[in-house]
């Protein structure tokens, strides 16, 4: 089970250099966007366009980075409040909630992308990019990050993370340090 979370935080690891890949791809077309508007007088095409879905992508895909890092937006008013298994609790509903969430999401969007790839939907510009393409991050995002949930799950049921704790690390620290065994790290400076 352990190979099981570890192989899931790694790959979530590449979504977020995945994302970030993305990112600097859209501030590239940017700059050659205003280098062919300004500079040589001529029109854009298609750099409007992949700035748009490279930043969607980037944001769907780069989401099982940020669970991993636990960068999403939360309020932790509550387990302030409440001993370790009210805690466990807490973290355990809210995680079941989420990939089920991710889950109905990935459903849904695979069934869209499905249906723009089979249809050979294209965007109704000059440029007329296959609209699968972009699509994909849809199911591939809220895929990745329904099992990155589910990787959080066994490692909170396991004891290999902390509920609210601020990032795997942490908790993997903070369980070396109790001697609960080896952790998911392996000791290994990260």
């Amino acid at each position: 089970m352990d190979l099981f979370v570890v192989l899931i935080w790694r790959l979530s690891r590449a979504c977020g250099v995945i994302a970030a890949g993305l990112l600097a791809a859209a501030v590239a077309a940017v700059c050659h966007l205003v280098f062919v508007r300004y500079v040589l007088n001529e029109s854009a095409i298609w750099q409007h366009e992949f700035v748009t879905f490279s930043v969607i992508g980037a944001t769907l895909i780069g989401s099982p980075y940020v669970l991993l890092k636990r960068g999403h937006v939360n309020v932790d008013l509550l387990p302030l409040y409440l001993g370790h298994h009210g805690k466990m609790a807490l973290a355990l509903i809210a995680s079941l909630l989420s990939f089920g969430f991710c889950a109905l999401l990935t459903y849904y969007g695979w069934t869209f992308w499905h249906e723009a790839w089979a249809n050979n939907w294209r965007a109704e510009t000059v440029w007329a990019p296959p609209l699968w393409v972009p699509y994909a991050a849809i199911p591939l995002g809220f895929g990745l990050t329904a099992v990155q949930y589910l990787a959080d799950i066994l490692a909170l049921l396991t004891g290999r993370d902390l509920p609210f704790s601020s990032s795997h690390l942490e908790a993997d620290d903070a369980l070396e340090e109790a001697g609960s065994g080896p952790t998911l790290s392996g000791g290994r400076d990260r």
